[in-house]
């Protein structure tokens, strides 16, 4: 299994495919390596396209230390993977928790990105500060419930939430893999990511300053039934000057495998652009 390894030693799984500008793929919480699968096949054709797991989903290593784990470390796992693979620019995309990481390579590592695409992105980013702390302690309460509870229960709880509803009933065998693939993953993981990350990750509120000096080429995409990600969705295209927002009807949370067409149209769109140098930005000249 090809692996990397972070500058704290944990081993991380990744799969490439594919020849031209690299596309670094990053995934959800409920995800793996394998949610990208629809846009590796696609993408491939023209783009070195990476996918990893990120720390705490097998086949890449469990820290069972929750030092190990945090929203700055999931940013430098992600440079990590492209230096390690001599990637020096990349697409970055990430989908929902991994739209966050994305968001922060953006802006901690803009040299390294040619875009970033955050899908899926703004859960706990809420206007309201107490709804944005219930959010935080639903984190802590999901995180109780993969230490307590088997896989098996606990994906069966958190793969059936409204977000994901639409596909479970416009797409059933896309959905049904969905869950397989997630009780495959690890509690121990899944726990200590969410309290961690999850639980402690700034808030685009929070992360506002930093978002207006946005530079990179940004597409923002958001199912129109993924209610808890909507507000977030508008919020960061209307703070960061280079953001896109496309909103894809009749959809929910799991988008890169619900709408696959869809959202490899709008990738297929923000590339050429950025590769191009002709994505727009609303920034005013000075």
């Amino acid at each position: 299994m090809p692996k990397i390894t972070t500058a704290d030693g944990t081993r991380l799984y990744y799969e490439e495919a594919g020849a031209g500008a690299p596309v670094v793929f990053v995934h959800e919480f409920a995800g793996d390596y394998r949610t990208f699968e629809p846009q590796m096949r696609f993408f491939t054709r023209t783009h070195r396209c990476v996918t990893y797991s990120q720390r705490g989903y097998p086949p890449s290593d469990v820290p069972s230390e929750p030092a190990r784990y945090g929203q700055e470390i999931a940013r430098s796992d992600v440079i990590a993977v492209m230096d390690a693979l001599g990637i020096d620019k990349a697409h970055v995309v990430g989908h929902s928790m991994g739209a966050y990481t994305a968001l922060h390579v953006g802006i901690r590592h803009p040299q390294r990105c040619i875009s970033v695409t955050a899908a899926g992105c703004g859960w706990g980013s809420l206007p309201d500060p107490a709804a944005r702390e219930g959010m935080r302690k639903q984190a802590l309460e999901n995180a109780k419930m993969f230490s307590e509870k088997s896989m098996a229960e606990s994906a069966a709880i958190y793969g059936d939430g409204a977000m994901r509803h639409p596909q479970k009933f416009k797409d059933p065998r896309g959905y049904a893999e969905f869950m397989r693939m997630l009780a495959e993953h690890s509690p121990q993981g899944h726990a200590l990511t969410m309290t961690m990350l999850q639980a402690k990750r700034p808030t685009f509120w929070d992360m506002e300053a930093d978002l207006r000096q946005f530079s990179v080429p940004l597409l923002i995409v958001v199912g129109d039934e993924d209610e808890s990600c909507l507000d977030g969705s508008v919020f960061l295209k209307r703070i960061a000057a280079t953001a896109a927002l496309f909103v894809v009807p009749r959809s929910g949370h799991n988008i890169p495998t619900e709408e696959p067409a869809a959202f490899n149209a709008a990738l297929a769109d923000l590339f050429a652009a950025a590769e191009a140098g002709r994505w727009l930005s609303h920034r005013k000249p000075k």
